[in-house]
Protein backbone atom coordinates (compact mmCIF):
# COMPACT_ATOMS: atom_id res chain seq x y z
CA UNK A 1 0.00 0.00 0.00
CA UNK A 2 1.12 3.55 -0.71
CA UNK A 3 0.29 5.02 2.71
CA UNK A 4 2.08 4.63 6.05
CA UNK A 5 1.97 5.96 9.55
CA UNK A 6 -1.12 7.70 10.86
CA UNK A 7 -2.59 7.86 7.33
CA UNK A 8 -3.27 4.12 7.52
CA UNK A 9 -5.17 4.49 10.78
CA UNK A 10 -7.52 7.03 9.17
CA UNK A 11 -8.02 5.02 5.96
CA UNK A 12 -10.99 2.66 6.50
CA UNK A 13 -9.93 0.33 3.66
CA UNK A 14 -6.58 -0.47 5.33
CA UNK A 15 -7.07 0.30 9.01
CA UNK A 16 -7.04 -2.78 11.24
CA UNK A 17 -6.93 -0.94 14.54
CA UNK A 18 -5.45 -3.05 17.32
CA UNK A 19 -5.29 -6.11 15.03
CA UNK A 20 -1.95 -4.88 13.66
CA UNK A 21 0.86 -7.09 14.90
CA UNK A 22 4.33 -6.01 15.97
CA UNK A 23 6.17 -6.50 12.69
CA UNK A 24 3.38 -4.83 10.76
CA UNK A 25 3.40 -1.87 13.14
CA UNK A 26 7.10 -1.44 12.47
CA UNK A 27 6.82 -1.80 8.69
CA UNK A 28 4.00 0.70 8.49
CA UNK A 29 5.43 3.12 11.08
CA UNK A 30 2.51 2.95 13.51
CA UNK A 31 4.39 1.55 16.52
CA UNK A 32 3.35 3.64 19.50
CA UNK A 33 0.29 5.04 17.71
CA UNK A 34 -1.89 2.18 18.93
CA UNK A 35 -2.40 0.55 22.36
CA UNK A 36 0.26 -2.16 22.83
CA UNK A 37 -2.07 -5.15 23.03
CA UNK A 38 -3.23 -6.81 19.81
CA UNK A 39 -6.82 -7.94 19.20
CA UNK A 40 -7.74 -10.22 16.32
CA UNK A 41 -10.78 -9.67 14.10
CA UNK A 42 -12.94 -11.99 16.18
CA UNK A 43 -12.27 -10.12 19.43
CA UNK A 44 -12.84 -6.76 17.73
CA UNK A 45 -16.16 -8.04 16.42
CA UNK A 46 -17.26 -9.30 19.84
CA UNK A 47 -16.30 -6.02 21.50
CA UNK A 48 -18.24 -3.95 18.96
CA UNK A 49 -21.34 -6.17 19.14
CA UNK A 50 -21.31 -5.96 22.92
CA UNK A 51 -21.34 -2.15 22.70
CA UNK A 52 -24.01 -2.19 19.98
CA UNK A 53 -26.34 -4.37 22.05
CA UNK A 54 -26.14 -2.00 24.98
CA UNK A 55 -27.96 0.63 22.90
CA UNK A 56 -31.75 0.45 22.52
CA UNK A 57 -32.35 3.05 19.79
CA UNK A 58 -32.14 1.68 16.23
CA UNK A 59 -31.02 5.02 14.83
CA UNK A 60 -28.21 5.25 17.40
CA UNK A 61 -27.17 1.74 16.42
CA UNK A 62 -27.14 2.87 12.80
CA UNK A 63 -24.87 5.78 13.74
CA UNK A 64 -22.51 3.42 15.60
CA UNK A 65 -22.30 1.13 12.59
CA UNK A 66 -21.68 3.97 10.14
CA UNK A 67 -18.97 5.36 12.42
CA UNK A 68 -17.33 1.93 12.24
CA UNK A 69 -17.84 1.97 8.46
CA UNK A 70 -15.79 5.18 8.34
CA UNK A 71 -13.02 3.68 10.52
CA UNK A 72 -12.62 0.06 9.51
CA UNK A 73 -14.41 -1.39 6.47
CA UNK A 74 -13.12 -4.93 6.99
CA UNK A 75 -14.54 -5.17 10.50
CA UNK A 76 -17.76 -3.44 9.41
CA UNK A 77 -18.46 -5.92 6.61
CA UNK A 78 -17.41 -8.89 8.74
CA UNK A 79 -20.02 -7.87 11.31
CA UNK A 80 -22.72 -7.54 8.64
CA UNK A 81 -22.00 -11.03 7.30
CA UNK A 82 -21.78 -12.76 10.67
CA UNK A 83 -24.75 -10.92 12.24
CA UNK A 84 -26.81 -10.06 9.18
CA UNK A 85 -30.19 -10.85 10.73
CA UNK A 86 -29.47 -8.40 13.54
CA UNK A 87 -27.57 -5.77 11.57
CA UNK A 88 -29.29 -5.58 8.15
CA UNK A 89 -32.38 -3.79 9.57
CA UNK A 90 -30.02 -1.24 11.14
CA UNK A 91 -28.10 -0.33 8.00
CA UNK A 92 -31.03 -0.67 5.62
CA UNK A 93 -34.80 -0.95 5.91
CA UNK A 94 -36.43 0.02 8.14
CA UNK A 95 -33.81 2.20 9.92
CA UNK A 96 -32.25 3.74 6.81
CA UNK A 97 -35.32 5.91 6.28
CA UNK A 98 -34.77 7.70 9.57
CA UNK A 99 -31.04 7.83 8.86
CA UNK A 100 -31.75 9.69 5.61
CA UNK A 101 -34.06 12.15 7.35
CA UNK A 102 -31.25 12.92 9.83
CA UNK A 103 -28.41 12.65 7.29
CA UNK A 104 -27.71 16.38 7.17
CA UNK A 105 -27.72 16.95 10.91
CA UNK A 106 -25.32 14.09 11.59
CA UNK A 107 -23.07 14.48 8.54
CA UNK A 108 -19.50 13.69 9.62
CA UNK A 109 -17.21 12.81 6.76
CA UNK A 110 -17.46 12.42 2.96
CA UNK A 111 -18.62 9.14 1.46
CA UNK A 112 -19.67 8.94 -2.19
CA UNK A 113 -19.98 11.63 -4.88
CA UNK A 114 -22.51 14.38 -5.53
CA UNK A 115 -23.27 15.77 -9.00
CA UNK A 116 -25.25 19.02 -9.43
CA UNK A 117 -26.37 21.41 -12.14
CA UNK A 118 -23.28 23.54 -11.46
CA UNK A 119 -21.15 20.56 -12.46
CA UNK A 120 -22.56 20.44 -15.99
CA UNK A 121 -19.67 20.29 -18.45
CA UNK A 122 -17.25 19.09 -15.74
CA UNK A 123 -18.50 15.60 -14.91
CA UNK A 124 -16.10 13.76 -17.22
CA UNK A 125 -13.24 15.34 -15.27
CA UNK A 126 -14.98 15.15 -11.88
CA UNK A 127 -15.17 11.36 -11.89
CA UNK A 128 -11.37 11.28 -11.74
CA UNK A 129 -11.61 12.94 -8.33
CA UNK A 130 -12.81 9.56 -7.06
CA UNK A 131 -9.62 8.14 -5.54
CA UNK A 132 -10.18 4.47 -6.35
CA UNK A 133 -9.49 3.35 -9.93
CA UNK A 134 -11.53 0.15 -10.34
CA UNK A 135 -15.24 0.79 -9.66
CA UNK A 136 -17.51 -2.14 -10.50
CA UNK A 137 -20.85 -1.01 -9.03
CA UNK A 138 -22.46 2.43 -8.64
CA UNK A 139 -25.75 2.94 -6.82
CA UNK A 140 -27.25 6.30 -7.74
CA UNK A 141 -30.34 8.19 -6.54
CA UNK A 142 -31.75 11.65 -7.08
CA UNK A 143 -33.42 11.50 -3.66
CA UNK A 144 -36.88 12.10 -5.09
CA UNK A 145 -38.64 9.05 -3.63
CA UNK A 146 -36.78 7.70 -0.63
CA UNK A 147 -38.64 4.56 0.50
CA UNK A 148 -42.11 5.76 1.50
CA UNK A 149 -40.79 9.09 2.79
CA UNK A 150 -40.86 11.06 -0.46
CA UNK A 151 -38.41 13.76 -1.53
CA UNK A 152 -35.36 13.91 0.75
CA UNK A 153 -33.03 15.48 -1.81
CA UNK A 154 -29.30 15.06 -1.20
CA UNK A 155 -30.02 13.44 2.17
CA UNK A 156 -31.04 10.37 0.19
CA UNK A 157 -27.31 9.52 0.09
CA UNK A 158 -28.04 7.10 2.94
CA UNK A 159 -29.77 4.81 0.44
CA UNK A 160 -26.79 4.21 -1.91
CA UNK A 161 -24.49 3.83 1.10
CA UNK A 162 -26.78 1.22 2.66
CA UNK A 163 -27.31 -0.65 -0.62
CA UNK A 164 -23.60 -0.83 -1.32
CA UNK A 165 -22.91 -2.14 2.18
CA UNK A 166 -25.14 -5.06 1.24
CA UNK A 167 -23.44 -5.41 -2.15
CA UNK A 168 -20.12 -5.82 -0.33
CA UNK A 169 -21.26 -8.06 2.51
CA UNK A 170 -23.97 -10.11 0.79
CA UNK A 171 -22.78 -9.97 -2.82
CA UNK A 172 -19.04 -10.16 -2.34
CA UNK A 173 -18.17 -6.95 -4.20
CA UNK A 174 -15.01 -5.51 -2.63
CA UNK A 175 -15.59 -2.14 -0.90
CA UNK A 176 -12.92 -0.38 -2.97
CA UNK A 177 -14.98 -1.27 -6.06
CA UNK A 178 -18.23 0.49 -5.17
CA UNK A 179 -19.31 4.14 -5.33
CA UNK A 180 -22.47 5.74 -3.88
CA UNK A 181 -23.81 8.70 -5.85
CA UNK A 182 -26.46 11.40 -5.45
CA UNK A 183 -27.59 13.45 -8.42
CA UNK A 184 -28.48 16.58 -6.49
CA UNK A 185 -30.96 18.28 -8.78
CA UNK A 186 -32.60 20.21 -5.93
CA UNK A 187 -35.60 19.33 -3.80
CA UNK A 188 -39.29 20.22 -3.69
CA UNK A 189 -39.40 19.48 0.03
CA UNK A 190 -40.20 22.86 1.61
CA UNK A 191 -38.97 21.75 5.01
CA UNK A 192 -35.53 21.01 3.57
CA UNK A 193 -35.47 24.19 1.49
CA UNK A 194 -36.00 26.18 4.69
CA UNK A 195 -33.52 24.16 6.75
CA UNK A 196 -30.22 26.05 7.22
CA UNK A 197 -28.48 22.73 7.87
CA UNK A 198 -29.69 21.01 4.68
CA UNK A 199 -26.62 19.63 2.88
CA UNK A 200 -27.96 19.78 -0.68
CA UNK A 201 -28.71 22.42 -3.32
CA UNK A 202 -31.41 24.66 -1.75
CA UNK A 203 -33.39 25.08 -4.98
CA UNK A 204 -36.48 23.57 -6.55
CA UNK A 205 -35.87 20.41 -8.56
CA UNK A 206 -34.70 20.51 -12.14
CA UNK A 207 -37.39 19.42 -14.56
CA UNK A 208 -37.71 18.46 -18.19
CA UNK A 209 -34.76 18.52 -20.59
CA UNK A 210 -32.36 20.05 -18.08
CA UNK A 211 -32.91 17.10 -15.73
CA UNK A 212 -32.39 14.44 -18.38
CA UNK A 213 -29.33 16.23 -19.79
CA UNK A 214 -27.72 16.18 -16.33
CA UNK A 215 -28.41 12.45 -15.91
CA UNK A 216 -27.07 11.77 -19.39
CA UNK A 217 -23.82 13.62 -18.73
CA UNK A 218 -23.38 11.63 -15.52
CA UNK A 219 -23.98 8.31 -17.29
CA UNK A 220 -21.51 9.16 -20.04
CA UNK A 221 -18.90 10.33 -17.53
CA UNK A 222 -18.90 7.20 -15.37
CA UNK A 223 -18.96 4.95 -18.41
CA UNK A 224 -15.98 6.82 -19.88
CA UNK A 225 -13.81 6.20 -16.82
CA UNK A 226 -15.21 2.74 -15.98
CA UNK A 227 -16.56 1.18 -19.23
CA UNK A 228 -17.81 -2.00 -17.52
CA UNK A 229 -19.40 -0.40 -14.43
CA UNK A 230 -22.88 -1.50 -13.35
CA UNK A 231 -25.18 1.45 -12.53
CA UNK A 232 -28.11 0.68 -10.25
CA UNK A 233 -30.86 3.31 -10.23
CA UNK A 234 -32.41 3.63 -6.78
CA UNK A 235 -35.41 5.54 -5.39
CA UNK A 236 -36.16 7.74 -8.39
CA UNK A 237 -39.72 9.09 -8.50
CA UNK A 238 -42.22 7.16 -10.62
CA UNK A 239 -42.39 9.84 -13.32
CA UNK A 240 -38.63 9.47 -13.96
CA UNK A 241 -37.75 5.88 -13.05
CA UNK A 242 -39.20 4.04 -16.05
CA UNK A 243 -38.06 6.73 -18.50
CA UNK A 244 -34.46 6.46 -17.32
CA UNK A 245 -34.55 2.68 -17.39
CA UNK A 246 -35.95 2.64 -20.93
CA UNK A 247 -33.34 5.16 -22.07
CA UNK A 248 -30.28 3.31 -20.82
CA UNK A 249 -31.09 -0.38 -20.35
CA UNK A 250 -30.17 -1.42 -23.92
CA UNK A 251 -26.91 0.54 -24.12
CA UNK A 252 -25.52 0.56 -20.57
CA UNK A 253 -25.00 -2.09 -17.92
CA UNK A 254 -27.73 -0.86 -15.58
CA UNK A 255 -30.97 -1.77 -13.86
CA UNK A 256 -33.56 -0.15 -11.63
CA UNK A 257 -33.85 -1.92 -8.31
CA UNK A 258 -37.28 -0.50 -7.46
CA UNK A 259 -38.72 -1.76 -10.75
CA UNK A 260 -36.68 -4.81 -11.75
CA UNK A 261 -35.15 -5.81 -8.41
CA UNK A 262 -38.48 -5.63 -6.60
CA UNK A 263 -40.11 -7.46 -9.50
CA UNK A 264 -37.57 -10.30 -9.50
CA UNK A 265 -37.70 -10.66 -5.70
CA UNK A 266 -41.50 -10.67 -5.69
CA UNK A 267 -41.55 -13.21 -8.51
CA UNK A 268 -39.28 -15.47 -6.46
CA UNK A 269 -41.60 -15.06 -3.47
CA UNK A 270 -44.69 -15.84 -5.54
CA UNK A 271 -43.05 -18.95 -7.05
CA UNK A 272 -42.12 -20.04 -3.52
CA UNK A 273 -45.67 -19.37 -2.34
CA UNK A 274 -47.06 -21.55 -5.15
CA UNK A 275 -44.74 -24.34 -4.02
CA UNK A 276 -45.85 -23.82 -0.42
CA UNK A 277 -49.51 -24.29 -1.33
CA UNK A 278 -48.73 -27.38 -3.40
CA UNK A 279 -49.35 -25.74 -6.78
CA UNK A 280 -47.18 -26.10 -9.87
CA UNK A 281 -44.81 -23.12 -10.22
CA UNK A 282 -45.74 -23.10 -13.92
CA UNK A 283 -49.31 -22.25 -12.92
CA UNK A 284 -48.37 -18.59 -12.47
CA UNK A 285 -50.49 -17.63 -15.47
CA UNK A 286 -53.55 -19.22 -13.85
CA UNK A 287 -53.40 -16.89 -10.85
CA UNK A 288 -55.57 -13.80 -10.36
CA UNK A 289 -53.26 -11.05 -9.15
CA UNK A 290 -54.34 -7.76 -7.59
CA UNK A 291 -51.57 -5.18 -7.35
CA UNK A 292 -52.34 -2.23 -5.06
CA UNK A 293 -50.17 0.62 -6.28
CA UNK A 294 -49.64 1.75 -9.87
CA UNK A 295 -46.32 3.54 -9.40
CA UNK A 296 -42.97 2.40 -10.75
CA UNK A 297 -42.67 -0.42 -8.19
CA UNK A 298 -46.19 -1.79 -8.67
CA UNK A 299 -46.08 -1.65 -12.45
CA UNK A 300 -42.49 -2.96 -12.44
CA UNK A 301 -43.54 -6.01 -10.41
CA UNK A 302 -46.50 -6.61 -12.73
CA UNK A 303 -44.20 -6.42 -15.77
CA UNK A 304 -41.75 -8.95 -14.33
CA UNK A 305 -44.55 -11.33 -13.36
CA UNK A 306 -46.14 -10.96 -16.80
CA UNK A 307 -42.79 -11.70 -18.46
CA UNK A 308 -42.46 -14.80 -16.28
CA UNK A 309 -45.89 -16.01 -17.38
CA UNK A 310 -44.82 -15.63 -21.00
CA UNK A 311 -41.61 -17.56 -20.22
CA UNK A 312 -43.90 -20.34 -18.98
CA UNK A 313 -45.77 -20.39 -22.29
CA UNK A 314 -48.64 -17.93 -21.87
CA UNK A 315 -49.45 -15.46 -24.60
CA UNK A 316 -49.05 -11.77 -23.87
CA UNK A 317 -52.81 -11.31 -23.81
CA UNK A 318 -53.34 -14.25 -21.44
CA UNK A 319 -50.62 -12.97 -19.11
CA UNK A 320 -51.95 -9.42 -19.14
CA UNK A 321 -55.47 -10.56 -18.22
CA UNK A 322 -54.20 -12.09 -14.96
CA UNK A 323 -53.63 -8.62 -13.47
CA UNK A 324 -55.87 -6.10 -11.73
CA UNK A 325 -53.93 -2.90 -10.94
CA UNK A 326 -55.54 -0.58 -8.40
CA UNK A 327 -54.41 2.95 -7.51
CA UNK A 328 -55.96 5.65 -5.31
CA UNK A 329 -58.68 6.16 -7.93
CA UNK A 330 -59.57 2.47 -8.18
CA UNK A 331 -59.01 -0.21 -10.81
CA UNK A 332 -57.00 0.98 -13.82
CA UNK A 333 -59.45 1.12 -16.72
CA UNK A 334 -59.25 2.32 -20.28
CA UNK A 335 -61.49 5.26 -19.41
CA UNK A 336 -58.35 6.84 -17.85
CA UNK A 337 -55.87 5.72 -20.47
CA UNK A 338 -54.97 9.28 -21.51
CA UNK A 339 -53.72 9.94 -17.97
CA UNK A 340 -51.52 6.83 -17.82
CA UNK A 341 -47.94 6.07 -18.68
CA UNK A 342 -47.24 3.62 -21.49
CA UNK A 343 -46.45 0.90 -18.93
CA UNK A 344 -49.63 1.49 -16.93
CA UNK A 345 -51.77 1.46 -20.07
CA UNK A 346 -50.73 -2.14 -20.77
CA UNK A 347 -52.72 -3.25 -17.73
CA UNK A 348 -55.79 -1.00 -18.21
CA UNK A 349 -58.92 -3.13 -18.29
CA UNK A 350 -61.88 -2.72 -20.63
CA UNK A 351 -64.47 -2.73 -17.83
CA UNK A 352 -64.86 -1.79 -14.18
CA UNK A 353 -62.44 1.14 -14.30
CA UNK A 354 -62.40 2.96 -10.95
CA UNK A 355 -63.70 -0.02 -8.96
CA UNK A 356 -62.47 0.31 -5.34
CA UNK A 357 -60.01 -2.23 -3.93
CA UNK A 358 -62.58 -4.05 -1.76
CA UNK A 359 -64.97 -4.38 -4.70
CA UNK A 360 -62.13 -5.64 -6.92
CA UNK A 361 -61.40 -8.34 -4.35
CA UNK A 362 -65.10 -9.27 -4.13
CA UNK A 363 -65.66 -9.42 -7.89
CA UNK A 364 -62.44 -11.01 -9.17
CA UNK A 365 -61.53 -13.19 -6.16
CA UNK A 366 -57.73 -12.80 -6.38
CA UNK A 367 -55.37 -15.59 -5.37
CA UNK A 368 -52.52 -13.10 -4.88
CA UNK A 369 -52.65 -9.64 -3.28
CA UNK A 370 -49.57 -7.41 -3.57
CA UNK A 371 -49.20 -4.01 -1.88
CA UNK A 372 -46.87 -1.25 -3.09
CA UNK A 373 -48.77 1.86 -2.06
CA UNK A 374 -46.88 3.04 1.07
CA UNK A 375 -50.35 3.41 2.64
CA UNK A 376 -50.12 1.76 6.05
CA UNK A 377 -53.14 -0.40 6.92
CA UNK A 378 -54.64 -0.35 3.41
CA UNK A 379 -55.31 -4.10 3.55
CA UNK A 380 -57.95 -3.85 6.25
CA UNK A 381 -59.92 -6.65 7.89
CA UNK A 382 -62.75 -6.50 5.35
CA UNK A 383 -60.41 -6.85 2.37
CA UNK A 384 -58.31 -9.67 3.85
CA UNK A 385 -61.29 -11.65 5.13
CA UNK A 386 -63.08 -11.26 1.79
CA UNK A 387 -60.03 -12.62 -0.02
CA UNK A 388 -59.70 -15.54 2.42
CA UNK A 389 -63.38 -16.46 1.97
CA UNK A 390 -62.81 -17.17 -1.71
CA UNK A 391 -59.33 -18.76 -1.71
CA UNK A 392 -57.97 -21.68 0.32
CA UNK A 393 -54.41 -20.31 0.69
CA UNK A 394 -54.39 -16.58 -0.14
CA UNK A 395 -50.96 -15.15 -0.97
CA UNK A 396 -50.62 -11.74 0.71
CA UNK A 397 -47.51 -9.60 0.24
CA UNK A 398 -47.67 -6.06 1.76
CA UNK A 399 -44.37 -4.82 0.32
CA UNK A 400 -44.25 -1.13 1.29
CA UNK A 401 -41.43 0.24 3.46
CA UNK A 402 -40.77 1.21 6.17
CA UNK A 403 -42.78 -0.92 8.61
CA UNK A 404 -45.26 1.86 9.40
CA UNK A 405 -46.20 1.98 5.69
CA UNK A 406 -46.90 -1.76 5.37
CA UNK A 407 -50.41 -2.38 4.00
CA UNK A 408 -51.00 -4.83 6.88
CA UNK A 409 -48.96 -6.57 9.55
CA UNK A 410 -48.13 -10.26 9.73
CA UNK A 411 -50.26 -10.63 12.85
CA UNK A 412 -53.27 -9.10 11.10
CA UNK A 413 -52.88 -11.24 7.99
CA UNK A 414 -52.63 -14.51 9.91
CA UNK A 415 -55.41 -13.57 12.35
CA UNK A 416 -57.88 -12.44 9.67
CA UNK A 417 -57.24 -15.55 7.53
CA UNK A 418 -57.15 -17.96 10.51
CA UNK A 419 -53.57 -18.83 9.62
CA UNK A 420 -54.39 -19.83 6.03
CA UNK A 421 -52.45 -17.14 4.21
CA UNK A 422 -48.95 -17.30 2.79
CA UNK A 423 -47.32 -14.06 3.87
CA UNK A 424 -44.21 -12.05 3.07
CA UNK A 425 -43.59 -8.34 3.63
CA UNK A 426 -41.22 -5.61 2.57
CA UNK A 427 -40.20 -5.06 6.19
CA UNK A 428 -39.31 -7.66 8.84
CA UNK A 429 -42.03 -8.98 11.18
CA UNK A 430 -41.68 -11.22 14.23
CA UNK A 431 -43.15 -14.76 14.31
CA UNK A 432 -46.87 -14.87 15.00
CA UNK A 433 -48.36 -17.31 17.55
CA UNK A 434 -52.10 -17.96 17.24
CA UNK A 435 -54.45 -18.58 20.14
CA UNK A 436 -54.48 -22.30 19.34
CA UNK A 437 -50.68 -22.44 19.67
CA UNK A 438 -49.76 -22.51 15.98
CA UNK A 439 -46.73 -20.37 15.13
CA UNK A 440 -46.09 -18.80 11.73
CA UNK A 441 -42.80 -17.37 10.50
CA UNK A 442 -43.24 -14.45 8.11
CA UNK A 443 -40.32 -13.79 5.79
CA UNK A 444 -39.13 -10.50 4.35
CA UNK A 445 -39.51 -9.94 0.61
CA UNK A 446 -36.35 -7.89 0.46
CA UNK A 447 -34.49 -6.95 -2.71
CA UNK A 448 -31.24 -7.83 -0.95
CA UNK A 449 -31.95 -11.45 -1.90
CA UNK A 450 -31.57 -10.53 -5.58
CA UNK A 451 -29.64 -7.34 -6.40
CA UNK A 452 -26.24 -8.34 -4.90
CA UNK A 453 -26.22 -11.56 -6.92
CA UNK A 454 -27.30 -9.82 -10.10
CA UNK A 455 -24.55 -7.22 -9.65
CA UNK A 456 -21.94 -9.86 -8.85
CA UNK A 457 -22.88 -12.02 -11.83
CA UNK A 458 -23.12 -9.17 -14.33
CA UNK A 459 -19.78 -7.60 -13.35
CA UNK A 460 -17.85 -10.88 -13.06
CA UNK A 461 -18.84 -12.04 -16.54
CA UNK A 462 -18.51 -8.61 -18.21
CA UNK A 463 -22.13 -8.37 -19.37
CA UNK A 464 -23.08 -5.30 -21.40
CA UNK A 465 -26.75 -5.19 -20.34
CA UNK A 466 -29.07 -6.68 -17.72
CA UNK A 467 -31.79 -8.48 -19.67
CA UNK A 468 -35.29 -9.55 -18.63
CA UNK A 469 -34.21 -13.15 -18.96
CA UNK A 470 -31.37 -12.57 -16.46
CA UNK A 471 -33.91 -11.24 -13.97
CA UNK A 472 -36.10 -14.30 -14.52
CA UNK A 473 -33.29 -16.80 -13.91
CA UNK A 474 -32.24 -14.79 -10.82
CA UNK A 475 -35.76 -15.09 -9.42
CA UNK A 476 -35.89 -18.77 -10.30
CA UNK A 477 -32.56 -19.42 -8.56
CA UNK A 478 -33.79 -17.66 -5.42
CA UNK A 479 -37.13 -19.51 -5.43
CA UNK A 480 -35.39 -22.88 -5.81
CA UNK A 481 -33.07 -22.10 -2.90
CA UNK A 482 -35.96 -22.29 -0.42
CA UNK A 483 -36.07 -25.72 1.25
CA UNK A 484 -39.17 -27.88 1.70
CA UNK A 485 -38.87 -27.46 5.47
CA UNK A 486 -38.87 -23.66 5.12
CA UNK A 487 -41.94 -23.85 2.89
CA UNK A 488 -43.69 -26.06 5.45
CA UNK A 489 -43.08 -23.32 8.06
CA UNK A 490 -44.72 -20.77 5.79
CA UNK A 491 -41.44 -19.20 4.66
CA UNK A 492 -41.16 -18.29 0.98
CA UNK A 493 -37.63 -16.89 1.22
CA UNK A 494 -34.53 -18.56 2.70
CA UNK A 495 -33.19 -17.54 6.07
CA UNK A 496 -31.33 -14.25 5.86
CA UNK A 497 -28.22 -15.94 7.28
CA UNK A 498 -27.86 -17.75 3.95
CA UNK A 499 -27.65 -14.50 1.97
CA UNK A 500 -24.08 -15.09 0.74
CA UNK A 501 -25.03 -18.53 -0.57
CA UNK A 502 -28.13 -17.05 -2.20
CA UNK A 503 -26.09 -14.31 -3.90
CA UNK A 504 -23.64 -16.92 -5.14
CA UNK A 505 -26.46 -19.05 -6.58
CA UNK A 506 -28.09 -16.01 -8.23
CA UNK A 507 -24.76 -14.86 -9.69
CA UNK A 508 -24.10 -18.30 -11.19
CA UNK A 509 -27.57 -18.31 -12.80
CA UNK A 510 -27.05 -14.80 -14.21
CA UNK A 511 -23.66 -15.72 -15.67
CA UNK A 512 -25.03 -18.88 -17.31
CA UNK A 513 -27.78 -16.82 -18.92
CA UNK A 514 -25.31 -14.11 -19.96
CA UNK A 515 -23.15 -16.79 -21.61
CA UNK A 516 -26.19 -18.16 -23.43
CA UNK A 517 -26.85 -14.63 -24.73
CA UNK A 518 -23.19 -14.15 -25.72
CA UNK A 519 -22.65 -11.60 -22.93
CA UNK A 520 -19.92 -13.26 -20.85
CA UNK A 521 -16.56 -12.22 -22.38
CA UNK A 522 -14.71 -12.41 -19.03
CA UNK A 523 -15.60 -16.08 -18.42
CA UNK A 524 -13.65 -18.74 -20.32
CA UNK A 525 -14.85 -22.22 -21.22
CA UNK A 526 -12.64 -23.58 -18.44
CA UNK A 527 -14.28 -21.18 -15.95
CA UNK A 528 -17.75 -22.20 -17.17
CA UNK A 529 -16.91 -25.85 -16.47
CA UNK A 530 -16.34 -24.98 -12.78
CA UNK A 531 -18.55 -21.91 -12.57
CA UNK A 532 -19.59 -22.29 -8.92
CA UNK A 533 -15.95 -22.40 -7.81
CA UNK A 534 -15.01 -19.57 -10.20
CA UNK A 535 -17.69 -17.26 -8.78
CA UNK A 536 -16.87 -18.19 -5.17
CA UNK A 537 -13.24 -17.15 -5.73
CA UNK A 538 -14.41 -13.77 -7.07
CA UNK A 539 -16.37 -12.95 -3.91
CA UNK A 540 -14.84 -10.50 -1.44
CA UNK A 541 -14.23 -11.98 2.01
CA UNK A 542 -13.68 -9.42 4.81
CA UNK A 543 -10.56 -10.72 6.54
CA UNK A 544 -7.38 -8.93 7.50
CA UNK A 545 -4.48 -9.42 5.09
CA UNK A 546 -0.82 -8.52 5.71
CA UNK A 547 0.06 -4.96 4.70
CA UNK A 548 3.40 -3.89 3.27
CA UNK A 549 4.32 -0.26 2.64
CA UNK A 550 5.05 0.65 -0.97
CA UNK A 551 8.48 2.22 -1.07
CA UNK A 552 9.96 4.47 -3.72
CA UNK A 553 13.58 3.69 -4.50
CA UNK A 554 15.67 6.70 -5.53
CA UNK A 555 19.06 6.28 -7.18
Amino acid sequence: IAVRGSEILTNPLFNKGMAMKGGERDRLRVRGLLPPRTNNLEIQKERFMKSLRQVDSMILKNIMLEDLHDRNETLYHRIIIDHIEEVAPLIYTPTVGQACKEFGSRYRRPRGMYFTEEDRGHMAAMVYNWPLPDVHVIVVTDGSRILGLGDLGAQGMGIPIGKLSLYCAAGGIAPHRVMPVVLDVGTDNEELLNDPFYIGVPKKRLKGKEYYHLVDEFMQAVRHRWPDVLVQFEDFSSDKAQNLLDKYRNDHLCFNDDIQGTGATTLAGVLGALRAKGADVNSLGEQRIVVAGAGSAGIGVAQVLMQAMMEQGRTEEEAKNAFYIVDQDGLLGKDRINQMSREQAIFARDEDGGLPLLEVVKKFKPTILLGMTTVGGLFNENIVKEMASNVDRPIIFPLSNPTTNAECTAEQAFEWTDGKCIFAAGSPFDPVTMEDGRTFYPTQCNNMYVFPGIGLGATVCGAKTVTDRMLYVAAEALANFVTEQELAEGKVFPHINKIREVSHRVAVAVIREAAREGQAPKVSEKDMANLEEFVAKKMYEPIYTPLIGKRTVRI
